[in-house]
Order: C-alpha cells, then structure tokens, then sequence
C-alpha cells in the first residue's frame, strides 16, 4: 500500500476515532448493599440517559470519551464519576440526609420530621400556586388534606375563607389562629392581605388537638404558623425583580332573561296593565355593570449574607381593578428582615418587619342583585331621571324607595372606599445559655398596629340617597396588637436508656386594643353625634411541653397551657388546657429497613383539649348600656331623643373541644412515594351561640353558651417523585378529605329545640332556609319536598304532605341533604425538564347541595309582576322551563332549588422558561386561573361557604404574564 493512500484513508478514519463511543455496564447499590432499584444512571449535560434494574443493573450506550457519568436515586446524594474508557462502574450510593431530619415548626418551637407525633402539614414556597396571588391564602389552596380554601367571592383584596377541618364552633369565630413571625394575629385584624404573598417562605398547619393544645384557649379551630422569608448567612448580593400583568373577567354570568325573551313573557302572560310598564330597549345589565379588568404586581428584592448579618428587604405594589365597576384594590407593602449573630454566635437576634398600604375601592355591590332583577326593556339612561338615569318614579314624583334601584346608576352614585396602614414587627431573641449544655432561651417582642379609616359617599338626588347634601358617612380608628413572650428550650442526651429528652416551659402576655369613631346621617340628611366604642382584652398564657424519643423507636410528647382571658368573668377566666400523642417511627426497625422497599413508616396518636373566646365582644359579664341609632330616637314634642338601652348580663364560659386522632405516615420506594394518612374525631361543648332568650329575660337575644357538636373524618395525603433525574423531574400530589358533623345537643330551646338559621331573599319576612337540629348538620336545609309531574317537571305548588293532615304548612318541612361536602380533594402536578417548567393545581368537593336562592325568589310569575308598585322584576332562565306561576312562601322552600354542588376546578396552569446568563437568570411564565369548574349546578358558581347561593360577586378568570429576574 502506497503512503498516499495510507495518508487518505488514515484522514478517513480519525473523525471515526474521533467520535466512537462506548458502552458501560455495572451495579449500583445502595449504602446497605441492596440493589437500587430504579436508579438512573445518565451522562452529565446530556438527555442520554437510563435506569438500573431489579438487581442494580444497567446497561448506558453511546458515552463519549472524556464524559462524567452521573448516578442519582432519590433519598441518596447524586454521585458524579469521569469516565476514562471504562467498561464497567460500579458504585455505591451515600444517604442523602434523610427530609426525615427536615426541621419543621411545631408551637412555640420545633423539631425534626421524623419525630412530628401529631397531625401537621407544612407547604413551602416551592409548592405553591403560582399567578399573580393577591391574598396569601390563595397560595395553598388544594394543597393540604383537611384544609379547605375557600375564595369568599371575586372582590378585589377580598381573602379566602380557611378552614381547618371544618372549624369546630357554630357561631364563634371558626377562623383559624394565624401566626405570623412568632405573633398570634388578633382575630378582629387577622388581615393576611397584608403579607405580601411572594415574602411567605411557608405555611405550617396544625390540625389536632395535640398539635394545637399548647396555644389553648384560641386553639380549636387549629393553628396556621406564618414564616416570611429571611435572609441568609454569608451568601452573595442578590437583587430580584418580578413583575406580573393580569386581565381578569368573570367566569361565568347568570342566566337572566333578554329584553326580547322578557317582552315575549310579559305579551304572553300579561294583563294590559303589565304590558305597559314594558320599554322599548334591549338591555344587557350585566353587561353594563362588569368590565375587563386589569391587575399588576411588582417586586423588588434585596438581600446579602455576611459572617454573621443577614440582610433582606422587599418592596411590592399591587393594583387590582375589579371585575365590577369602580371596584379595586391597591396596595404597597415593604417586608424586612435583620439577623445578627452575637456573643460568639451564642446570641442569635432576629428583627421581622411587614407593612403595608392597603386601599379598598368599594363599588355598591347592590347593583348585582340589581342587574338580575332590572327590567332589561329599559333604557339605561333618562334626562329626567336622578343624575341622568332611568328609575322608576311614585305618583307624587319621588322615586319609588321600594323599586329595584337602576345597576350602573347604583355604581356612579357611590364613592366609598377603605384604607388599611398596617406595621407588625417581631424581634426574636435566641440565646444559648452558657455553662448548661442544651439549655437556650426564646423570647419574642412584637406589635401589630393598624390604623384604618372608611368613607362613603351617595351622590345628592341619586337613586338611593334623595337629599339634597347627598349621604355621606365615614369611619377611623386604630387596632393595636401587642406580644410579649419567653420560653426555655432544654436537650438532652439520656444516654443510660438511649433516649432523647426535649423540654419546654414558657409564658405569653397578649394584649389587643381598638378604638373606632363613626360618622353618619340621620333620614334628613342631619350629621348626628359620632359614636365612638373602645374595647380592650388581654390574654395569658403559661405553657409547658415534655418530649422523649425513646431509643430511636417511640417518640412521647404531652403539652400543657393554663390560660386566662378577661373577656370572661373571673369564676370562668382560666382554664387548663392540654395533649398528649405518641409515634412510633417503624422505620428504625430492622424489618422494614431489610424489607426492601418500606423506607418511612410511622404510626402516630394523639388526644387533647383545646378551647375557643373569640366571642367577638369583651366584657359580656359587666353591666352595660348602648345609646340608641337615629332610627330608633324617641319623639318628644318636636324633638328626638337619644335613648339607652341596658344589655343583657352573660356569664359566658369557654368553647371546649376534644379530639382524638390517629395516623400513619409512610413511604415506599426510597420514597418515592410518600404520603399520610389520619383519622379523627372531636367533641366541642359549651358552643357560643347568639340566640332566643327565654321568657322573663331582659332583651330577646344574647350570646350563650348552648350545645355541643361531634365531627369526624378521614385525611389521606399522597406524593409520588414520578421521575427525578439531572434534566427531568415531575412530582405529583393529592390530598383527598372526608368529614362530616352533627349537632348532639341544643341547650338554648325546650327539650332541644331547633334553631332557624341563614335568611334569604324572597317574598315575605324572616324566611331562614336552614336548621341547627340534634342528629343534623349545621348546613342542613329545611323544605318543602317538591312533587313532580310523570315528565320529570315540578308540579306548580304541588308538595308532599309528609304529616298526613292534608293542609301544606311550616309542619311539613323536612331537612333535606347539607350545604357541607361529604368529601373534598385536591390534586397538583409540577414538571420541569431543563428550563421548561409546568404546573398545575385541581381541587373539587363532592357530596354537598347550594339552595339556589337566585332562582328561588324569581322563577315564579308573582315575582316578575307582583309589585307594589308600577314595576316588572326580570327572571332566571329556568323559569322558561318551570313556568310557575304563583309565588307563594311556600315556593320559596321547596326542594326543587335545592341542587348538587359538585365541582372540579382548575384553580391554576403556569408554564415558564428559565434563561440562564451570566449576568442575570430570566423566568417568563404565563399562568392561567380559574380557568373552568366541571359542575352540574346551574348557578353562577357551586363553591358557596354556607351552602347558600344569592348574588355574590363572581369570582374571575385571569390571564398573567410574568417576568422574573435575578442578578
């Protein structure tokens, strides 16, 4: 072979060389020398990659020379090894340190993971929903078995409703306690609104009573811990922007009829002089009265780490335009952070500030209502009418008082709003104690102050207001929010029975204050005198936990709180409340660490007492008088006297609740899939109720003391890591909640009597549509049941004599089915791949009923044309279909409106793209929400609190557009 032609073919060949790659086998083990199963074994920076089998094999093709073989599993540390032309690598994985040994908040304190004994849930940052999150609770809905997140309405700045399994109280505050930072919030300013949400680093929620019992006397409905971010200890300058942009519009509308449909019934069904009162136009007023509406987040953080200061400040501003006219909300907040490490870094000090600048731009939210009512055959506007608008008029000329008021012109005449200035700051100290080994101290100063003021202003002449300065009413004050507390935090090695020891004793002083003054009119137009209130309460605490974990094996904790309120009389001003729960952590054991594919199993139990006085008023058991409103003035000659009323002397005592639970905790597979499971039950007595007063009582109504209730239920919480590698991981995880509750006695009438409850609108008075029963859920509908036809139809007036007498009256209403879902679920996906990333959260209920009380008080003739006055009401859809014509009382309770509030709803869908620079990371994102619910129930929206569905403000669907960057 001649050298040309070996120099030829040798160029040929060298990019083959070049390029040739290889094949590797090899085992990977783990540290216990099992096989790990399913763990991936992939070239660095490349999507080549694969997963060892059965026996720890696996088989890579196509590595490059100089490549770096990766080797991850989850719950080991990922490992990393050069590959120099190696046929074969074997390798044995090291323990990652267990999420068990995560340090998680318990109350006043903390402790690992895998020695939590009670039922809690922590969701952090990295798991939140994402968009433009106005309302921190927003940020955990769906997240957490047993905790349902429910949006009061589409009210701009208006916060979710929370509730922690299903709170414990009828009438009280059911509200959750907040703790922000270390401050128990005060339930009359428990504005989380004022947080902002992307500060919130997560949220710890304790769910039973061996959770809770250590806060006592507030502790019933469970407790919410609140830890906004901090910064960081000797880390690099970091500087975020992040900016969000949101078009917003209502999910859905309601079915009302058209101007043509409208004109078509009345031609049809009316007498001549209900045909006159028809106009001529087409109006849509739900149209008139909504609007796309827009809302813009921005945030600009700051934070650097020195050897011993952390620095971190945030600065946000959100204006929300609501989805009804001249409705928003707008605020600035700043949320700081100063951590310094003192006396050889014996000292740690921690100083939290959050303020902000909240304004609520209130619209008349009467005009909803309105807006369904309104005949749409009327024109929207009218010279003749006050300030332009069309209303209907009596014959002396003066707008008819009891006429549905003109929707937009509701809007236009009404200028209100409400302004919030809110401070609270924490300074923690951490001291660990010299010359006594694991002894440290915690104390804990802090204020919450809020300053408030409100207005509202009707237009002179308006639709409403008819004087000539108009109606103008306003409202200022202060609340005030002050803690101090301390604790020892006491660890020990108990090595001579290999044990751990965990004690803790402390005290808390709480102290709230309000003072308001009102401003308002009396029917005239005539400023009367400002009523101003005071009110102040104080709340202490002595408090003492005990923890021993036995060997590894069985963890013992029991809790105790002496508390003392003065909201209540000194014989019943204290109370002693308490928990005791025990975990027995199976995963030590030597069967399940060999069983080969058990990696977490716990079994826990836990009893305690917990209490509630969050009665909403202070001193009920001194003497007291009120003055009298301007309604209610007395005549005397020519002129009104303010008169003053005694009130009614309670002796009220504490809400008591017991709750037992039992739970397992575990994970499969490495944990790759984890998750919980609970079980409880619990028991409140001595239920805060404001009710009927017996005869011979001074007044009709007060707040007593008046039964008791029994809920149950079952939570079950699941997470799967579906794929973990370098480039490509998905979790998803779902929560699923059954619970139910009964009212076992009622005290406050003969021989435990029912008690009506929820009024609702409709022709008459004092309808209420549900019923406080023994043996019955609070939520429980009281009805007629309707009678239908062999098409299916509802028979006109036609119900089911359910006592035999052969008259339809009160007695043959029965309770029918409960606004309360027998289950609730929520379900969450997260999936990345390199710098994609995607989310989404689905929650839903089933088992629950809405009485439908729009179409109840409209889908009946009498409705539309029996008016006192010279006026046609519109109507629903449905009433095409049903056709009723008499609107009697007892249409209004008939089960015919009672519906199925099942529901799926996409609450939010976030994608987004991660740039990677040297100078800056760049996320875009675009997120949807609210974006459908999958229901059968026909109105406008079947998430109701209550199970009772009027005009509320409809919630939105959003569209946001997100950038984020980092420096």
């Amino acid at each position: 072979m001649n050298q040309k032609f070996k120099a030829v073919l040798l160029l040929f060949l060298v990019p083959f060389f070049a390029f040739a790659q290889s094949v590797i086998t090899g085992t990977v083990l783990e540290s216990n020398g099992l096989p790990a199963l399913g763990a991936t074994v992939s070239v660095k920076g490349t999507p080549n990659g694969t997963s060892t089998d059965f026996d720890g094999k696996y088989t890579l093709n196509n590595v490059p020379k100089d490549a770096v073989i990766v080797f991850s599993f989850i719950g080991y540390t990922t490992q990393e090894i050069p590959y120099a032309g190696q046929t074969e690598i074997n390798t044995t994985l090291k323990e990652n340190p267990s999420e068990l040994d995560t340090i998680v908040l318990i109350g006043y304190g903390s402790t690992t993971k895998e020695n939590i004994t009670a039922a809690q849930t922590t969701v952090t940052d990295k798991e939140f929903n994402k968009g433009a999150i106005v309302s921190p609770g927003q940020l955990i809905a769906g997240k957490a078995a047993g905790v349902q997140v429910t949006a009061a309405s589409g009210r701009p700045g208006d916060g979710p409703r929370i509730r922690v399994r299903a709170g414990s109280t009828l009438s009280a505050n059911a509200d959750p306690l907040y703790v922000v930072d270390g401050i128990p919030l005060d339930s009359n300013n428990a504005n989380l609104n004022t947080i902002n949400p992307s500060e919130i680093e997560s949220f710890t929620i304790l769910k039973d009573a061996s959770a809770t019992a250590i806060y006592g006397n507030r502790a019933s409905n469970g407790v919410i811990l609140i830890t906004t971010k901090k910064g960081k200890l000797s880390s690099d300058l970091q500087v975020g922007y992040n900016v969000q942009f949101a078009i917003d519009n209502n999910a859905g509308r309601l079915d009302v009829l058209t101007g043509d449909e409208f004109r078509s019934i009345i031609n049809e069904r009316g007498v001549p002089e209900e045909i006159a009162l028809l106009g001529d136009a087409n109006t849509d007023w739900q149209n008139e009265i909504y609007q796309t509406a827009t809302r813009a987040i921005h945030n600009i953080t700051l934070q650097k780490g020195f050897d011993n200061t952390a620095l971190r400040a945030n600065i946000e501003y959100t204006n929300q335009n609501g989805t009804l006219k001249s409705s928003g909300y707008e605020r600035a907040s700043l949320n700081a952070s100063v951590i310094q490490k003192l006396l050889n870094n014996d000292l740690k000090l921690t100083l939290s500030i959050q303020g902000a600048l909240e304004e609520i731009r209130n619209a008349d939210e009467g005009a909803i209502g309105s807006a369904i009512d309104f005949d749409p055959t009327q024109a929207i506007f009218d010279p003749n009418g006050p300030n332009g608008f069309f209303e209907y008029f009596q014959g002396n000329g003066t707008v008819d008082p009891n006429a549905p008021r003109n929707p937009l012109g509701l809007l236009e005449s009404l200028s209100a709003a409400t302004n919030n200035n809110q401070i609270r700051t924490t300074l923690q100290a951490d001291y660990k104690i010299p010359r006594v080994e694991g002894l440290r101290f915690n104390g804990t100063i802090g204020i919450d102050y809020n300053e408030f003021d409100s207005f509202s202003n009707r237009l002179p002449n308006s639709g409403v207001g008819l004087t000539p300065t108009g109606l103008q009413s306003s409202s200022n004050g202060i609340r005030v929010n002050q803690l101090i507390n301390g604790r020892f935090d006491y660890k020990t090695d108990l090595k001579g029975i290999d044990s751990k020891l965990e004690l803790t004793l402390g005290s808390s002083l709480q102290a709230f204050r309000r003072e308001s003054v009102s401003f308002s009119q009396d029917n005239n137009g005539i400023a009367i005198d400002p009523f101003e209130a005071f009110n102040e309460n104080r709340l202490i605490s002595l408090f003492g936990r005990a923890s021993i974990d036995i060997k590894d094996l069985l963890v013992l904790s029991a809790s105790v709180s002496r508390d003392g309120t003065s909201r209540f009389s000194p014989e019943n001003r204290w109370g002693t409340f308490g928990g005791a729960s025990a975990g027995l952590k199976l995963t030590n054991t030597d069967f399940i660490q060999n069983s080969g594919f058990i990696s977490q199993l716990k079994i826990r139990g836990g009893y305690g007492i917990t209490g509630q006085q969050d009665i909403g008023q202070d001193f009920l058991y001194l003497p007291r008088s009120t003055p009298s409103n301007a309604q209610a003035q007395v005549q005397i000659g020519n002129q009104f006297y303010t008169t003053i009323r005694p009130e009614l002397v309670t002796n009220l005592t504490w809400e008591k609740t017991n709750q037992w639970n039992l739970g397992v905790d575990y994970g499969f597979f490495n944990n790759r899939l984890t998750g919980s499971v609970d079980v409880y039950t619990r028991d409140t007595e001595d239920l805060l109720q404001f009710g009927p007063l017996g005869v011979g009582s001074l007044g009709n109504f007060a707040l007593q003391n008046v039964g008791a209730t029994q809920s149950r239920g079952i939570e079950i919480d699941a997470n799967l890591k579906v794929v973990t590698t370098e480039n490509f991981n998905w979790n998803i995880g779902g929560n699923l909640t059954f619970s139910e509750i009964e009212i076992t006695d009622l005290s406050l009438g003969t021989n435990d009597a029912p008690i009506s409850q929820t009024p609702i609108g409709g022709q008459g008075f004092n309808n209420f549509i549900q019923e406080w029963a023994v043996g019955a859920d609070p939520t429980s509908f009281l009805v007629y049941r309707q009678v239908y036809g062999p098409d299916g139809r509802p028979l006109d007036g036609v119900f089911a004599d359910r006592n035999g007498d052969n008259v339809i009256n009160s007695d043959d209403r029965v309770r029918y089915k409960q606004g309360n879902p027998d289950a609730f679920f929520g379900f969450t996906s997260n999936f990345n791949y390199k710098r994609f990333d995607m989310s989404f959260t689905l929650r839903g209920a089933v088992g629950g009923y809405n009485y439908n009380n729009v179409r109840a008080a409209r889908e009946n003739t009498e409705a539309i044309t029996n008016n006192p006055g010279e006026w046609l009401n519109n109507t629903t859809g449905g009433f095409i279909d049903d056709r009723f014509q008499s609107g009697p009382l007892n249409l209004l309770f008939s089960s015919e409106y009672i519906e199925k509030s099942d529901f799926v709803r996409l609450d939010n869908l976030s994608l987004g793209y991660t740039f990677n620079t040297d100078q800056v990371d760049i996320r875009a994102s675009v997120t949807g929400t609210n974006l459908f619910v999958i229901t059968d129930y026909s109105g406008l929206d079947p998430e109701i609190g209550n199970g009772v569905d009027g005009a509320i403000f409809p919630r939105s669907r959003g569209l946001i557009f997100g950038l984020n960057f980092e420096f």
